[in-house]
């Protein structure tokens, strides 16, 4: 097994105080690798990177969703936000169900304000909350409209996640020997680094219900994520892009032509992720005019309510 490389620096003072390692993995357009760093080939939990395959396996099973706004909140890490919990509603309620007959566990709100008045108000964690909420709301429309088992629907062995695993294991190429359960109860299955980014390449360029997938994630990224999150600031600055982040530092993206990349932080750090998908971008020749992207290629390190420091990909880590 190959170590894992060192990705981001942490500098401060002058002094770089901390290294974040990672694995990290670039395909060009035609799906050969450009450059690999750290484990790319052996078997890891993508967590909610591979929610684009978990949409696309729905659409195959017959899931009918005339609004594309609800597609893209079904592949969505969402924060919990007004507008996410609304939307996820009403796409149970139009299959004659209510948030009880989600298995996601409850959750507050991501997004702070949002969680801060619903605590004043004296609402607590509720599964809509849940920022995989939208996904598990229209897997349960898919079983609705399949006349599949409602109650059973995380079970690996129910028809809709046996295709959830047909279709991960088409697009990443690897066999499936490693299964387990995600945060938000849902079968997690374990591919590689590198099938990862086979899984976002192929999601962009099959065409199909899988464009309509990577269509609907870029036309409503603030859907797949909320206000200030990384993938939808990426997804807003980068035309055509699709990135889609997963707990435990997992990160993937595709540009419309079939370039893709996928990262993997050792230690699980969110905060290292943004730099890594920024230089990963750069790497590809993407250039965005302004800002849109500095405020996640280094992240501010405080002291004192100043910033003192910064954390950032290290020259030359990505490409």
């Amino acid at each position: 097994m190959t170590a894992p490389a060192p990705l981001v620096e942490l500098v401060r003072g002058g002094l770089r105080e901390g290294v974040h390692f990672g694995s990290v993995v670039l395909l060009d357009a035609d799906g050969t690798v450009l450059r690999s760093a750290g484990d790319v080939r052996s078997p890891m939990f993508p967590r909610s990177t591979v929610k684009p395959a978990q949409a696309l396996a729905m659409l195959r099973a017959g899931l009918d969703l005339p609004d594309d706004a609800d597609l893209a909140l079904g592949a969505s890490s969402h924060d919990g936000e007004p507008g996410h919990v609304e939307r996820a509603l009403a796409l149970l309620r139009r299959h004659g169900l209510d948030e009880d007959a989600l298995r996601c566990p409850p959750d507050l709100p991501g997004h702070g304000p949002t969680r801060e008045h619903r605590l004043a108000d004296g609402i607590g964690p509720s599964r809509l909350a849940m920022n995989c909420s939208g996904k598990h709301a229209a897997m349960l429309a898919t079983c609705v409209q399949r006349g599949w088992p409602v109650e059973s629907y995380l079970d690996p062995a129910h028809p809709l996640q046996r295709g959830v695993r047909e279709v991960i294991s088409e697009l990443s190429g690897d066999p499936i020997d490693l299964t387990t359960v995600d945060g938000c109860g849902a079968p997690l299955f374990a591919i590689s680094l590198l099938g990862l980014a086979r899984v976002f390449r192929g999601v962009v360029t099959a065409g199909g219900d899988a464009g309509r997938v990577a269509d609907a994630m870029r036309a409503h990224p603030w859907l797949v994520a909320g206000t200030d999150r990384d993938d939808t600031a990426l997804m807003t600055a980068v035309p055509g892009l699709l990135s889609k982040i997963g707990a435990e530092g997992v990160l993937a993206l595709a540009l419309p032509d079939g370039r893709a990349a996928a990262v993997k932080i050792s230690d699980g750090a969110s905060r290292a992720r943004g730099p890594v998908a920024v230089a990963v971008l750069r790497a590809f020749g993407v250039r965005v005019a302004g800002d849109e992207l500095d405020r996640i290629a280094e992240q501010p390190v405080l002291g004192g309510g100043e910033q003192v420091g910064v954390l950032r990909a290290i020259a030359g880590a990505v490409g």
